[in-house]
This record gives C-alpha cells, sequence and structure tokens, in this order.
C-alpha cells in the first residue's frame, strides 16, 4: 500500500504483517485516562474484540488467543479503537469491569488497577548492567 495512503487516507490497513503478525496495544481507560496495561493482538484478537466489544489479546507467552477477564472477571469493555499513523499499533479506550486490567495482586488481594505501578529511578537505571 501506498504510504502517503496508509498515513493520511481513510482505509484501515493494519500491517499486521511488519512484526510478524503481531501489533502492539495500548489499553487507557477511558474515564481516568490512565494506561492501564500493554498486550499484543494478531488478526484474530482484534476480530474477536470487535465481535465480543471485549479487549482481546495473543499471549505470547502461552501462544493464544485471550479475552482479558474472561477467568479473572476484570474485563475491559471497548468505547473506542484507535491505531496509529502508520497502522502498526492499537489503542484501545476501554471500561473497566471488575477490579484492575493487572494479573498481579496489590497487598490486599486485590488486582492491580494498572500493569503500570512501579516506577524506575536513575539510580535503578545504573544497576541494570550488573
Amino acid at each position: 500500500m501506498n504510504k502517503k495512503i496508509l498515513e493520511e487516507g481513510n482505509s484501515i490497513e493494519i500491517q499486521f504483517d511488519k512484526r510478524g503478525g503481531l501489533v502492539p496495544v495500548i489499553v487507557q481507560d477511558v474515564d481516568s485516562m490512565e494506561i492501564v496495561m500493554q498486550g499484543w493482538c494478531n488478526k484474530l484478537a482484534l476480530e474477536t474484540t470487535l465481535e465480543l466489544g471485549k479487549a482481546t489479546f495473543w499471549s505470547t507467552s502461552r501462544n493464544e488467543l485471550w479475552t482479558k477477564g474472561m477467568t479473572s472477571g476484570d474485563y475491559l469493555e471497548i468505547v473506542e479503537i484507535l491505531t496509529d499513523c502508520d497502522q502498526d499499533s492499537l489503542l484501545y479506550k476501554v471500561k473497566m469491569v471488575g477490579s484492575g486490567a493487572c494479573h498481579t495482586k496489590n497487598a490486599s488481594g486485590t488486582a492491580r488497577k494498572s500493569c503500570f505501578y512501579r516506577k524506575i529511578e536513575n539510580d535503578q537505571l545504573k544497576n541494570m548492567d550488573k
């Protein structure tokens, strides 16, 4: 496809082939605007997301399709899906249903709202090479 048409046209042509069939998906809580997780999506995961209205991903660790919340009950209901200018990444704007988006739990045993709960400080970066 012509780059100008891809970047500026109205046609949706998600570039799944660019990274071996997967595109990154950023998930954002539509109410708080907080980024709650990042996942991977192939064509089947996107089709399933659109069909169910629930955020569905391709699990790179299990090599299978998974809809967030099927086991935990913590669903991510799709409000809007956007693609970036290169059509090689997606943004799911979601309404969170349940405790949180993260599969890990906080000290009280509740799912964390976001997978991004740790802040990296400069002095910690110095220790990464050791």
